[in-house]
């Protein structure tokens, strides 16, 4: 992704200009629509022709011509166009022949108004307008952008590993028990002590990996942040990569993994087929994607009351109180106690948990999850 401009760039022709025709009926817009497209898209090469539409069309169809133009007048004698080409799915050529013929209709009218050209250039100016913060220690429209963008980014790490972490626990468990296998471990291993070393293995492989793809994806950024600029980049900025955000991120990931881990397991030695084990799991989805969305819709106000509220929701913490400390300045207090809490409620999720998945792992036949929870208390306490 920090390489996407050279990569469009290299598949794209690194610059190859594009011929098209220009067939101009008013015999007075070809020169100003020309010098405007200059401006702002180097890659279009116009050409003047007088040849009829129809040998232009044989012409474009051949290759000569990506296509032709025919530029006309319309009802109030202003410049229109018709732009005709065999393919129309690349709309940047389009877009940057709209944009020059409106900019000519744009001189045309000053010109009938009598504007002079610093007039025209005053009237098109953007408006100026800032936004100051009043507090002294909060951070700037800028800071707030740079932070957005890393916020962005690391909000989509933590969701799709915990997702993809927490999930694999629970597959696994479901598959030990549907292979059988699970009856051979526990006897050389409780059952308890098989829960957290998956957890806690699934945990240190989810950092490696995410270390080796934040350290890719950070040099890359690096490499490539002059061209990261315009668009999306205009509000997501990656120019200052604080070590705070990163030391956040790596806390919350690891804290949401081993709640959503927990939770993901004794689901998973609820079932005794693989095909359940997703259908356990599900309501597990749900809360990580409820939490992902409520960051994302966060992003535009990180201090709104609900986001507020809800970073304390633990089930929405990771996500929810990493954006909050990303973006916005809090002491490092605020930070801890979202911690806290996931660390409160991991310690009771594993208490439950180690019970539930001491009777779950030998409980086979039909899944339903409220029954076999029962169920497999009753067993563990049996145990």
């Amino acid at each position: 992704m920090g390489n996407m401009s050279r990569i469009i760039d290299f598949f794209a022709g690194g610059g190859k200009q594009e011929k098209i025709a220009v067939l101009d009926q008013t015999n007075m817009h070809y020169g100003p629509l020309k010098q405007q497209l200059k401006a702002i898209d180097k890659d279009i090469q116009l050409v003047q022709t007088e040849k009829s539409e129809s040998i232009l069309r044989q012409e474009v169809l051949s290759g000569k011509y990506k296509g032709y133009l025919v530029l006309s007048l319309d009802a109030s004698r202003m410049p229109k166009a018709t732009y005709k080409a065999p393919d129309l799915a690349d709309t940047g050529i389009t877009d940057s022949l709209e944009q020059a013929l409106q900019a000519v209709k744009g001189s045309m009218v000053a010109a009938e108004l009598k504007l002079s050209p610093s007039q025209l250039a005053q009237l098109n100016s953007p408006v100026s307008f800032k936004s100051v913060n009043l507090k002294t220690k909060a951070k700037s429209e800028e800071e707030l952008a740079q932070a957005r963008g890393l916020v962005y980014i690391l909000l989509f790490a933590i969701y799709f590993a915990v997702i993809f972490y927490a999930s694999a626990v629970g597959m696994e468990v479901a598959t030990e028990k549907a292979s059988r296998v699970m009856e051979i471990l526990i006897s050389s291993v409780s059952p308890v002590q098989q829960m957290f070393a998956k957890i806690l293995g699934g945990a240190l492989l989810g950092l490696t990996q995410m270390a080796v793809l934040l350290a890719a994806a950070y040099f890359s950024i690096k490499q490539n942040l002059d061209n990261l600029t315009g668009g999306f980049f205009d509000v997501f900025g990656f120019s200052d990569i604080k070590a705070s955000t990163i030391a956040y991120a790596v806390v919350f990931f690891v804290l949401g993994y081993l709640l959503y881990a927990t939770l993901a397991a004794l689901l998973g030695s609820l079932v005794s087929r693989i095909e359940d084990a997703q259908q356990m799991m599900m309501p597990m989805t749900f809360l990580v994607m409820i939490g992902f969305f409520l960051a994302m819709a966060g992003l535009g106000n990180p201090s709104a009351g609900y986001i507020t509220v809800l970073s304390y929701v633990p089930f929405f913490t990771p996500m929810l109180m990493f954006l909050r400390v990303g973006m916005l300045d809090f002491p490092v207090w605020v930070g801890i106690s979202g911690a806290a809490v996931l660390v409160v409620m991991i310690i009771l999720m594993a208490a439950a948990g180690a019970r539930i998945y001491r009777g779950g792992v030998l409980l086979y036949g039909k899944s339903n999850s409220l029954k076999n929870i029962k169920k497999a208390l009753q067993m563990s306490k049996e145990d």
